[in-house]
């Protein structure tokens, strides 16, 4: 079955870092693109970064351009979320999933908890 699992979250003070993993199972990992997505307590699920399945092109969600970094390992069917120089209002649950064309999995992880204190 379709699975992913997040790790790699905690509780770091501000500007500090966090690099995030996340592994899947139960798909074609190498064909897919993947995303990572945070949600806060009343809101919507949001994508912060997308990696293509080749790994060749990126792109980020405005508020975190140049602070986080995705990238992936086909390999070990894992996607890397890095982190840097967070802020307070990073803090969130981080998931991962599949994007197809904007469609993902019905299937999510428990996700991880990333706290970002002032």
């Amino acid at each position: 079955q379709v699975q992913f699992v997040e790790s790699g979250g905690g509780l770091v003070q501000s500007g500090g870092s966090l690099r995030l993993s996340c592994v899947a199972s139960g798909i074609r990992f190498n064909v897919y693109d993947m995303a990572w997505y945070r949600q806060t307590p009343g809101n919507q699920r949001e994508m912060v970064a997308l990696i293509t399945w080749s790994g060749d092109n990126t792109k980020y969600k405005d508020s975190v351009q140049g602070r986080f970094s995705i990238s992936r390992d086909n390999a070990k069917n894992t996607v890397y979320l890095q982190m840097n120089d967070l802020k307070p209002e990073d803090t969130a649950v981080y998931y991962c999933n599949a994007d197809s064309s904007g469609v993902n999995f019905r299937e999510w992880g428990q996700g991880t908890q990333v706290t970002v204190s002032s």
